[in-house]
């Protein structure tokens, strides 16, 4: 099935397909979105080419028996943890031994990571809440925090009055950490 055809269908709808007919084509389609995310993490820690291609092989398989149990809301962030778990489980049980330097760099790695999961929710969450606003606000928003335009530009590029384009931004930012703050509480 061609990838291109879902690109428009996010993570979190593609889970709720699967939930709503446990057909295996969705989760499928986001196993095929991350197989590389999956590869480069299993080539870290196993730093072995063909070691880390059956080990994604059996991620896909452990995804789909743990879809079936849980109930998942960050796909992204959860298959890189199961990923990471299953190698570091493959290492263990191979009794490898980790020196203090190279698990002080894997942490490094991990809390990196944990850092951009935690970013990209984030954003997530910004972009829900700036479609939430009305059409005034989310133009002054952008205009001024991500065109960097002052509020004399904005006057100039919308025709609102300064008035008006400073209450748009102030409400907006308002109505935006209401809505984050929310989200973050039903989450």
């Amino acid at each position: 099935m061609p990838q291109e055809k879902y690109l428009h269908i996010t993570d979190a709808e593609l889970l709720q397909l699967y939930y709503n007919d446990k057909d295996n084509k969705w989760v499928g389609i986001l196993l095929q979105r991350y197989t590389l995310l999956l590869l480069g993490t299993c080539m870290k820690y196993l730093k072995n080419e063909e070691e880390a291609k059956d080990t994604v092989q059996q991620i896909f398989l452990k995804v789909i028996g743990e879809l079936e149990k849980y109930k998942v809301d960050y796909f992204k962030s959860w298959i890189y943890m199961i990923a990471r778990n299953h190698c570091l489980m493959k290492l263990r049980n191979k009794n490898i031994i980790i020196s203090a330097d190279e698990l002080l760099q894997l942490k490094s790695e991990e809390d990196t990571r944990a850092l951009q999961i935690e970013k990209e929710k984030m954003l997530t969450l910004i972009e829900a809440s700036m479609d939430e606003l009305s059409m005034e606000q989310k133009t002054c928003i952008t205009l001024f925090y991500l065109e960097k335009k002052s509020y004399q530009e904005i006057v100039a590029k919308t025709g609102y009055n300064l008035m008006q384009v400073k209450s748009n931004i102030q409400n907006g930012k308002r109505n935006m950490k209401i809505s984050i703050e929310k989200k973050m509480k039903n989450n």
